[in-house]
């Protein structure tokens, strides 16, 4: 993986992606102590930060790969980046979704066009289904978190991020099936000056603290959490690449997301998801540690089931 790697993905994506905008509020840095500076991925195409790997994936098939369309499996946001970025560039979309998916993220995958096969809400069920359907139709399987193309992709955020304030402290993101971390902790190795990378998981779905304590890929014992971005687990791609450059994963309560969740929407005004409340949570939970500091928070979506809302 080379510095260089990362700009011509940037370069590559950036006509179909948005520069999306960095936020702060003065109440938030009061209440915290430290300035924050939160990188609002909510107002990127498809609402979710996905639609960068999405795109860097998709765009460099070959015309034989693309005209055959390409599969993914996932519980919302990948499968409405595929279906959007696939859209983009005249791609046909198979998408695999968990029965258990929230509707507002099945219905946002339709109207981009994504072509919805649903299954049973386990991970080998999903990729089985999307094996098949891989080995019926010649597409390529793109997968929401353990391949380098996307992860590349997804770490492009954060380089947004740096160029605007180029002096942070620490970044933090959700992390879930571990692209969104690997990438970004990627962009902080090369572009980062003295900057460090923090995890925030539930405790329903601590996979990854796990993984990162015992070094090798652990499962979830429990996914009973609202924030339904971050159900799934890491990869043995970009494991090794959390491995090395993460610095901790910080733990939060149900209780924790919601509250931070609850802030974001009174205090900022905008519309964020609750996997993307864990990043929140886990910098107030542990706010010693940042006293007077310059961080960054990835906030890596805003599709939410207004329907269904924690408060």
């Amino acid at each position: 993986m080379q510095k260089q790697e990362l700009l011509d993905c940037h370069a590559r994506i950036e006509p179909y992606i948005h520069n999306t905008p960095v936020l702060s509020s003065g109440l938030i840095n009061e209440l915290i102590g430290a300035s924050v500076f939160f990188k609002c991925e909510n107002f990127q195409r498809g609402g979710a930060y996905k639609m960068r790997g999405a795109t860097n994936a998709i765009v460099q098939l070959s015309s034989e790969e693309r005209s055959k369309g390409v599969v993914t499996h996932s519980s919302g946001n990948f499968a409405q980046a595929v279906s959007l970025a696939a859209k983009s560039l005249g791609v046909m979309a198979h998408i695999v979704m968990p029965t258990s998916a929230p509707e507002v993220k099945k219905k946002g995958v339709q109207q981009y066009g994504g072509i919805i096969y649903e299954c049973e809400p386990t991970l080998e069920a999903r990729q089985a289904m999307a094996d098949e359907i891989a080995l019926r139709t010649g597409a390529t399987f793109l997968h929401p978190s353990n391949q380098m193309n996307v992860i590349i992709g997804q770490g492009t955020a954060a380089i947004e991020l740096m160029v605007e304030h180029s002096n942070l402290d620490a970044i933090f993101c959700p992390v879930g099936g571990g692209g969104l971390i690997a990438g970004t902790s990627l962009a902080v190795h090369y572009f980062g000056t003295g900057c460090t990378v923090f995890g925030g998981e539930p405790f329903e779905a601590d996979d990854a603290y796990r993984s990162l304590q015992s070094g090798k890929i652990e499962g979830n014992e429990t996914v009973n959490t609202i924030a339904d971005g971050l159900r799934t687990t890491l990869g043995d791609i970009n494991f090794p690449i959390i491995k090395e450059h993460v610095s901790a994963i910080i733990r939060v309560t149900e209780e924790e997301i919601v509250t931070a969740m609850r802030l974001v929407w009174e205090r900022m005004k905008i519309v964020i998801e609750p996997s993307s409340a864990v990043t929140l949570a886990a910098l107030i939970r542990n706010k010693e540690d940042f006293q007077g500091q310059k961080v960054g928070i990835i906030i890596s979506g805003g599709n939410v089931d207004l329907s269904n809302l924690p408060f």
